[in-house]
C-alpha cells in the first residue's frame, strides 16, 4: 500500500524502474593518497603543543626541515626503546616530547638550559 508524502508516491521508484540501475564502480586511488596513507602519514608527523609553540615563539627558536627531521628521528628512536616521555637534545636546544603523541611538549635553547632539571621524563636522546 503507497502512501503519499508531500505528493510522491512512497516508496519512490525512478521512472525507468530499478533493473536497469548499474552498480557503481568502486574509485581506485593511488596508494599514496588512501585514507590509510594519510592516517598514518599524520600520525608519523612531530606536532607541536601550543605551549610548546609558545615557547619557541617567545625564545626566538627557529627550527629548519634539517631540525624536523632530527626531531623525527630522535622520536622513532625514542618510540623503539619504549620510551614515553623523552628529553630531546638537538645542538643547543632541548625538547620535551610526548612520544606516544609524537607531540612536542615543550622547547628551550641555550642559557634557558642551564641549571635545570627535567622531570616526568624516561629517556634522552641526542639527536645532533
Amino acid at each position: 500500500m503507497a502512501e503519499t508524502v508531500n505528493g510522491i508516491n512512497v516508496p519512490f521508484l525512478p521512472v525507468g524502474g530499478v533493473d536497469g540501475l548499474k552498480q557503481k564502480p568502486s574509485i581506485q586511488l593511488p596508494v599514496e593518497r588512501s585514507f590509510e596513507a594519510i592516517f598514518q602519514k599524520e600520525l608519523s608527523e612531530v606536532k607541536f603543543s601550543k605551549h610548546a609553540q609558545e615557547r619557541l615563539n617567545e625564545r626566538n627558536i627557529q627550527l629548519d626541515q634539517h631540525d624536523l627531521s632530527h626531531l623525527h628521528n630522535a622520536i622513532e628512536l625514542a618510540e623503539k626503546k619504549g620510551s614515553h616521555d623523552s628529553l630531546v637534545l638537538l645542538r643547543d636546544m632541548a625538547f620535551i616530547v610526548s612520544v606516544k603523541n609524537r607531540t612536542v611538549v615543550t622547547a628551550m635553547h641555550g642559557e634557558n638550559m642551564k641549571a635545570n632539571v627535567f622531570t616526568n621524563i624516561d629517556s634522552a636522546v641526542i639527536a645532533g
